[in-house]
């Protein structure tokens, strides 16, 4: 059996056990699961082997992994700080802020429609190398001047990857430095969180290379696969992302806010602590209350236009409960996860968050029963008072 790291709290055991069940039944490699309640670590978990090119190594407690979209709570939470400190208004035009987004009939599209998945945005006209997301600049560019792909506002389509740098260069016209490093500056730093948008040298070593799915990201053949001049396609075949690329030091570099950061279970849910406690997290206030309140904002609800036949409640960024999340609908919960399995769900009722990042990927965008049953595991020992 695969032995597992780490502590648990008493009353927690049961979070244990179904961690180390998904090597059991669940073809688990490497992986971390970590949660707080009431700012206190309760579950800090890891085991099985990290891949790199000179071989395996063990999974150890400082491991990190690209986290795939589970980054996008991170950028969530840099727009949501500027907005608690005046700086961005959430239902402004994004033009605002950005003068050249006004083209293609975007004057009145507002950074909520961005959070929301909902500004038409989800993919670029022009055809594009995976290369290309490396550079920032190109596709905000491209972006700028491009038009809706549907009425900004009127549904939901996933934003897989542009979502981050629309965000990111909304983030840099108002204050300057790249979301990336507000990020590191403002939230990861004080809150001493090894969690990184652009992924320093000195980590390289501590890095796990993903196990890539059998089928690459939007080909998961358990789903119809989208006709080819359909927004679902459109969206996930430009350009068509191949897990392995996590891998080059190029993409670690780079900042890529809706799908490059890279850290460990224990680093997502230490930065959602603060989500899941007022905005306070390791003996600092981060943002008010009140502004994390605006994650309740309903943006859409509905199918999507992207994941097809996955129907979403979405807030100002976060997923809300749903069929998708099936929580009792006035539940104070939100979350968001990764390409390949990784999650994090933050409770306010409960005061919790949680989070679960592995390196073998499933193919689904929108989760696996790994997380989900060490999850239910969680809740189980919450309700029973753990």
């Amino acid at each position: 059996m695969t032995e597992i790291h780490g502590t648990v709290a008493p009353g927690f055991e049961a979070v244990r056990d179904a961690f180390a069940a998904n090597w059991e039944t669940g073809g688990e490699v490497g992986a971390s699961v970590s949660a707080t309640v009431g700012g206190e670590t309760v579950v800090d978990l890891w085991g099985g082997t990290a891949t790199y090119d000179d071989g395996e190594r063990d999974w150890e407690r400082d491991t990190i992994v690209n986290v795939w979209s589970t980054t996008k709570t991170m950028s969530f939470l840099c727009c949501l700080l500027l907005a608690d400190r005046g700086e961005l208004d959430l239902y402004a035009p994004v033009a605002d802020y950005w003068p050249e987004f006004a083209a293609g009939g975007k004057e009145h599209v507002a950074t909520r429609h961005i959070m929301g998945h909902t500004a038409g945005l989800s993919g670029w006209d022009e055809p594009l190398e995976v290369a290309d997301l490396l550079d920032h600049d190109k596709l905000v560019t491209l972006h700028a001047a491009q038009a809706p792909w549907w009425e900004p506002g009127s549904g939901s389509g996933y934003h897989a990857i542009s979502q981050g740098y629309l965000l990111g260069e909304i983030v840099k016209r108002i204050d300057g430095r790249s979301l990336g490093q507000f990020f590191a500056d403002e939230i990861a730093g004080p809150l001493d969180a090894d969690f990184h948008i652009g992924t320093p040298p000195e980590a390289d070593e501590r890095i796990a290379h993903v196990i890539p799915p059998a089928f690459g990201l939007g080909q998961d053949p358990s789903v119809e696969m989208p006709d080819e001049t359909s927004i679902a396609w459109r969206t996930l075949s430009n350009p068509m992302m191949d897990a392995s690329y996590s891998s080059t030091i190029d993409w670690r570099r780079a900042e890529v806010p809706a799908a490059g950061g890279h850290g460990n279970a224990r680093s997502v849910a230490a930065i959602h602590t603060l989500t899941a406690n007022g905005g306070m997290a390791n003996g600092k206030q981060i943002i008010s209350p009140e502004g994390l309140e605006r994650i309740f904002d309903v943006q859409a609800e509905g199918f999507d236009k992207v994941l097809l036949g996955t129907e979403l409640k979405l807030g100002m960024g976060f997923g809300l409960p749903s069929p998708m999340l099936p929580l009792p609908p006035e539940s104070k919960v939100c979350f968001w996860g990764g390409w390949g399995g990784s999650l994090a769900i933050i409770d306010m009722d409960q005061k919790m968050s949680f989070s679960y990042v592995m390196n073998r990927m499933e193919a689904s965008l929108t989760g696996d029963a790994r997380g989900a049953g060490v999850l239910m595991a969680m809740y189980g020992a919450l309700f029973a008072g753990g």
